[in-house]
């Protein structure tokens, strides 16, 4: 939903700022009912996907199709809607996909070989299911015709992007002042807040020591490795792990491979003891034995409690 509003207002606000309608948008969805959002909120729609096929014929196509998704787009498949969006992008029109949509484009097969932006939490099973994708974790990308972007409020600056290549500063520097934004931000800035401000941690060693860990998930670093590279003995790290995060440095680097096989599970197809091995795990059943510690069940029951969630 947060994607959603902020690519749509932007557009609202322009024609508010010259009064009148500089752009103009339909809402569709499959078969032209209200679509849930993941907060519950019904939105109402302007038609299906069958009549705005329909308009391609009758010369009366978008200049842009905003294809928005979020939970659940792993398991997503529409024969008609991949075949819409191939045969408009062959007429020239350009395709956005905001926070999960880059996976439709992508399953469409119209990401092969581009650059695109997706969620950061969205990133490791994307990768994985579409090594033909140059996935980034950037607010937005532009490839040709092709425009992506990581959602949430990124989707904001993407658009506010599209609406500069069109009009003066001015413009956009309005349309920010009333969105309460003071900048638009750049392709390449960070999603994610700075380790140094996500974990209240202030130790640069500590904090190149978890870059490291997180670096090196699928083939973990020991901690005499992590000692080397950063200049400290073993017994020191400890100690670093146990004053500011309240757990070993071998126990933060299980979590963090552990949330990492969480997201594959939940985002992706890959076979279970593939995602056990993809995050540095050597056997099936220490895998699960240690997921099942930390999430209260195993790697199977998490991928059935996605297909649930998805249907």
């Amino acid at each position: 939903m947060i994607a959603f509003a902020t690519a749509l207002e932007p557009l609202r606000l322009t024609n508010r700022h010259y009064g009148r309608e500089v752009y103009s948008w339909r809402l569709i969805s499959e078969n032209g009912e209200p679509v849930s959002a993941s907060n519950n909120i019904a939105c109402s729609v302007d038609g299906s996907l069958a009549e705005e096929r329909g308009r391609i014929h009758i010369g009366e196509r978008p200049d842009m199709i905003f294809v928005c998704s979020g939970l659940g787009v792993e398991t997503y498949r529409n024969r008609h809607l991949y075949g819409w969006l191939k045969a408009s992008l062959g007429r020239d029109v350009a395709l956005a996909g905001l926070c999960t949509g880059a996976w439709i484009l992508a399953d469409a097969g119209l990401l092969d070989d581009k650059r695109c932006a997706i969620h950061w939490e969205s990133l490791p099973g994307f990768a994985e299911r579409f090594p033909q994708v140059n996935v980034y974790a950037d607010l937005f990308e532009f490839d040709g015709n092709i425009y992506t972007c990581a959602g949430g409020t990124a989707a904001l600056d993407l658009v506010l992007h599209l609406i500069d290549q069109e009009h003066d500063a001015n413009v956009v520097n309005r349309v920010c002042e009333l969105c309460l934004t003071d900048r638009v931000r750049n392709p390449g800035d960070r999603q994610r807040l700075p380790l140094r401000a996500r974990l209240g941690v202030q130790n640069s060693k500590l904090l190149t020591i978890i870059e490291l860990m997180e670096a090196n998930l699928s083939e973990p670093l020991s901690l005499l490795e992590i000692a080397g590279y950063v200049g400290l003995s073993r017994r020191q790290i400890e100690r670093l792990f146990l004053r500011n995060l309240g757990r070993s440095p071998a126990r933060y680097y299980l979590e963090l491979r552990l949330d990492r096989a969480r997201h594959l599970l939940l985002q992706s197809e890959i076979q279970i003891v593939e995602v056990g091995v993809a995050c540095g795990f050597v056997s099936a059943s220490h895998f699960s034995k240690c997921y099942r510690e930390l999430y209260s069940r195993s790697p199977q029951q998490e991928r059935q409690q996605r297909e649930i969630l998805v249907i």
